[in-house]
């Protein structure tokens, strides 16, 4: 499906040729390479398979579904998605989950924590300069028969010192590029929290209205038991019904009662729930009854290929492969000499009124080269701990694209079967509508016993809450497929490396960078 070892021996290639067979970096690599050289693997982003359409897109034939194939006006699928349900109490409650939601604000800190690592990276670039001025008193004491002034000396000392290490082999920009990569990732994660957040609104949303819908179902249904039980009463004291009849119509009516109490259970939970999310304590947040009327809109799915720069988990996954790469660079990076060049300049003096004369002046330049001669074999295992952390994070990435995959065919599916079960499920609602007529009439006449309206109105309730149940699940499966394909976002709105630097320049997509 994928290739397991090759991007491996590749990412190894250069490195053993740079090492030689007798495991040392040769004097003429670091003469040849010179100043601008970046030692590690170049970074390629990893392949997947891709399927060249969904499975399910055959349902576009079928009456009723909720997605159309990819189509010129994919670009409706974009920003506020959830406007396409037309509910302006959701989109009322969608706007507030950016503002409050703590999930977001904790990813949003995340992001500007790892951008701020990107900075510090990025100084790693520049000389350090360092100043400590001082005054030091210092005192002679006097020695029998030695010939030497005695008493106290000031010494006036303002110097400057400057340290830089030069990036001979590429381990700070190794670092500064997986830094980058980590940042994207987390911008990327900013994105997928507020998907997940927006998503979690809807569903819990449509599950409020769902629960609305069946209360309005329980209540009309006490509403008709309440009138069948006077029904039963009137026949019983006319002599042509029994008792165990109005017993059978007091038990069901009481019945029907605390099931509509009992969906406020639910409901409170979902308003809860959806309080949680907009950022708001539950005890001073409420949504009014509203009667059922969500229809699902004609959600655009596109190509599976255009999957992988949807989705901003896909894209988090794959920056965090990029991170794991450069950290290949900078274990490698430890094979090679370090250089340190080091410099001080001030003045110095005993005299405050003198100290900034040019005699005072002093200076000093130096350099140092550091390179470990025996580790026993620290650095070959570093090189080999990242190179399997990249695997891994490859292994991580693919994944996470299959399982992209399964949730748009999950939801796909879903939205298919249920067009077809509504309906089916629509005309089992009517059919137990003229039943109970029919059971109704039959017993008003005397010609059978109250029994058969007990069965025939049982049959229309469990109908009448299986449909409102399968219209919730529709809902929630397209708001599942708007989250699965991405919500309209694309990679390309990642921050490119200029960004996170705090450049002024125009934004590159940042999921080609690395």
């Amino acid at each position: 499906m994928w290739p397991s070892r090759g991007g491996q021996e590749r990412r190894g290639a250069t490195f053993h040729a740079l090492r030689g067979s007798s495991g040392r970096v040769p004097r003429w690599c670091a003469l040849l390479l010179g100043l601008a050289c970046a030692v590690g693997p170049k970074y390629e982003k990893p392949t997947v398979s891709t399927p060249p359409a969904y499975k399910e897109a055959s349902s576009r034939e079928i009456p009723g579904t909720t997605w159309v194939a990819a189509q010129p006006s994919d670009a409706v699928l974009r920003g506020h998605w959830w406007e396409m349900f037309q509910d302006p109490v959701l989109n009322g409650l969608e706007e507030r989950v950016d503002l409050s939601n703590q999930n977001i604000a904790a990813s949003m800190a995340a992001f500007a924590e790892a951008r701020a690592v990107v900075k510090q990276a990025r100084a790693q670039y520049f000389p350090t300069v360092t100043t400590s001025p001082g005054v030091t008193v210092s005192h002679t004491p006097v020695v029998p028969g030695v010939p030497a002034q005695s008493g106290s000396v000031t010494d006036y000392a303002f110097p400057f010192d400057a340290s830089w290490a030069p990036d001979l082999w590429g381990r700070i920009r190794n670092t500064v590029r997986g830094n980058v990569a980590a940042a994207q990732a987390s911008a990327a994660d900013l994105e997928n929290a507020r998907l997940t957040a927006h998503a979690e609104v809807a569903v819990d949303y449509y599950q409020l209205r769902t629960q609305d819908a069946l209360k309005q179902v329980l209540d009309s249904t006490v509403s008709a038991y309440r009138e069948s039980l006077k029904l039963t009463q009137a026949l019983y004291e006319t002599g042509i019904d029994s008792e165990e009849a109005v017993a059978q119509a007091e038990t069901q009516l009481d019945t029907a009662e605390a099931s509509a109490t009992n969906v406020g259970i639910l409901r409170a939970q979902y308003e809860h729930a959806i309080a949680l999310l907009i950022g708001e304590p539950a005890s001073s947040f409420s949504l009014s009854p509203a009667p059922w009327t969500a229809e699902p809109p004609l959600i655009p799915a596109g190509l599976p290929s255009q999957l992988l720069e949807r989705r901003p988990d896909i894209a988090a996954s794959e920056r965090l492969v990029a991170q794991a790469n450069a950290q290949i660079g900078i274990a490698t990076a430890a094979y090679f000499p370090s250089l340190t060049l080091t410099g001080s300049v001030g003045v110095e003096s005993t005299s405050l009124a003198s100290l900034f004369t040019w005699p005072s002046r002093v200076w000093s330049v130096g350099a140092e080269l550091a390179e470990t001669l025996f580790d026993a074999g620290l650095r070959r295992a570093t090189v080999q701990q990242f190179e399997a952390s990249y695997e891994q994070a490859v292994a991580t990435y693919r994944q996470t694209v299959l399982t992209a995959f399964q949730q748009v065919e999950d939801n796909l599916s879903t939205l298919r079967i249920l067009s077809q079960q509504i309906g089916q499920q629509d005309t089992a609602v009517k059919a137990s509508q003229h039943y109970l007529t029919l059971a109704t009439d039959r017993y008003k006449l005397g010609l059978d016993p109250y029994l058969n309206v007990i069965t025939a109105q049982t049959a229309l309730l469990g109908n009448e809450q299986t449909l409102a149940n399968l219209r919730m699940q529709q809902m929630t499966a397209s708001v599942g497929l708007i989250e699965a394909l991405g919500g309209g976002w694309q990679a390309s709105q990642l921050p490119s490396p200029a960004e996170m630097l705090g450049q002024e320049r125009g934004r590159q997509a940042g999921a080609s960078s690395g």
